[in-house]
């Protein structure tokens, strides 16, 4: 009879040694490819469960995905990396935050909560490049869980796409390190975060302090990345108007070239005590973004309920350079030019 194994005892197999920390002289480490940096005991995992200590050394996720698609770019989303392109996007299992509301979490909540998991399928980052060429995706992004834990084997893959031409992104709660930034930083193009609150007590809710993300938006700006940030508008969380202003001219003070997505809420996973985010909200959460001073706001996740904010527009002239519904665009005026057709305008991004 086959030995049934754990989903830790599968994990724990795909495994190596990792390279984002540091030895302590009595056998800890200090792991830091998250903000947590967390202290490791010999024996002990750290907040996100998939990276341990064993006999000194931390072992970290390696071999396989456990989620795996082609989706549209600006599914992810990024609204100013090659519009239409594809992307090739794999996850791992395990998370460094616990929100309740979480729309990936059989994946990211893995060995944190009983209900949570699928089985991986070993894979080679061969494999992976092999496969976005195969489908015609232009770009490989790490997503699904929060790839910043799995650092390690996403710079493995990066790498041998990176050698065969495409582009690599990270789809990412932010709470990032200086050290795991400049690990990651000679592969990436681009790196989406989600500021998902300004309130440090909301954000210790769900498992980090907000300076944490803050510090993370302006590190990865200042890296010379593109960044685009993503809002999810959860009603009676995070859907004042206040709060919203505040996320808005943090924004607005590091770039108003930052583009800011404010998407739609559903209930999931422990959060399922309260409705849809309403396109009405999504509408004054858009308008408060502009009125701050943010020249490239986006609402997401209610296709055609919108208005004009699923829509790239010149800041300058108000010329409509690229039409979209959902993740489709209607017509691009701006791709393989990156200015405004009309007035000759630069609009950042990656557009060639």
């Amino acid at each position: 009879m086959a030995e049934v194994r754990t989903l830790a005892e599968v994990l724990d197999a795909l495994t190596r040694p990792g390279e984002l920390y540091e030895r302590l002289p009595d056998g800890s480490v200090r792991c830091y490819a998250c903000g947590h940096r967390c202290l490791i005991r010999p024996g002990r995992r750290g907040i996100c469960q998939v990276r341990f200590n064993r006999d000194g050394t931390l072992y970290v996720p390696w071999g396989y995905v456990a989620a795996l698609q082609v989706d549209p770019t600006e599914k992810k989303p990024f609204f100013h990396i090659l519009p239409g392109s594809y992307t090739l996007t794999f996850g791992m299992l395990g998370c460094d935050l616990h929100c309740s509301y979480c729309q990936n979490w059989l994946t990211s909540q893995a060995l944190r909560d009983p209900a949570a998991g699928v089985m991986p399928e070993e894979v080679t980052p061969q494999q992976l490049v092999a496969l976005a060429k195969r489908y015609g995706a232009q770009l490989v992004g790490s997503s699904y869980n929060e790839p910043l834990i799995t650092s390690e084997w996403a710079v493995a893959i990066f790498k041998e796409a990176v050698a065969q031409g495409l582009r690599c992104i990270y789809v990412s709660n932010g709470n990032l390190t200086r050290e795991v930034l400049a690990y990651l930083r000679p592969y990436l193009v681009g790196y989406k975060i989600d500021l998902k609150s300004m309130r440090d007590k909301n954000y210790r809710a769900l498992g980090m302090p907000l300076k944490n993300v803050l510090e993370g938006i302006r590190m990865v700006y200042e890296s010379g990345l593109w960044l685009e940030v993503v809002t999810l508008v959860v009603p009676g969380f995070n859907d004042s108007d206040e709060e919203l202003r505040e996320a808005a001219e943090f924004l607005a003070s590091i770039s108003p070239d930052i583009p800011w997505h404010v998407t739609a809420f559903h209930p999931d996973y422990k959060m399922t005590d309260r409705d849809w985010t309403p396109a009405r909200t999504l509408i004054r959460a858009a308008e408060i973004g502009k009125a701050a001073g943010l020249r490239y706001v986006y609402a997401g996740n209610l296709p055609g309920r919108v208005g004009p904010f699923e829509n790239t527009y010149c800041p300058n002239c108000d010329a409509l350079l690229i039409a979209r519904h959902g993740f489709r665009i209607l017509f691009d005026h701006l791709s393989g030019r990156g200015t405004c057709y009309r007035c000759g305008t630069p609009i950042p991004g990656i557009w060639q």
